[in-house]
């Protein structure tokens, strides 16, 4: 089992900036993807980042937010990080945290097996 924790969340006016984190307590993460959803009231699941878990630590972010929002990880400190800017009023959403061990189905949340509990990020006009 794999507890994640999010952080970082809040209030904010639109063009403001959050750093959200993400850590596992007691746990090695370098051998996971790590991912960030996000879920609107009313509306699905998405997918908004990915830090995948290979030698280059590489990343994946949508086209859709990838000018504003960035992922980054700290292996020692078990923690994940995503960085939010620009942000704008349909931003406003529950944040979650994801973790799994493949690279496979990265947009999927149905394919990662731990999450998080979710932050609440709220973005005013």
């Amino acid at each position: 089992q794999v507890q994640l924790v999010e952080s970082g969340g809040g209030s904010v006016q639109a063009g403001g900036s959050l750093r959200l984190s993400c850590t596992a307590p007691g746990r090695t993460i370098s051998t996971y993807t790590l991912a960030w959803f996000r879920q609107a009231p009313g509306k699905e699941r998405d997918f908004v980042a990915a830090s995948i878990w290979n030698p280059l630590s590489s990343t994946y972010i949508p086209d859709s937010v990838n000018n504003r929002f960035a992922i980054s990880r700290d292996n020692a400190k078990n923690t994940v990080y995503l960085q939010v800017n620009s942000l704008k009023p349909e931003d406003t959403a529950l944040y979650y945290c994801a973790a799994k061990r493949s690279n496979v189905g990265l947009r999927s949340s149905g394919t990662y097996a731990y999450w998080g509990q979710g932050i609440q990020v709220i973005v005013s006009s």
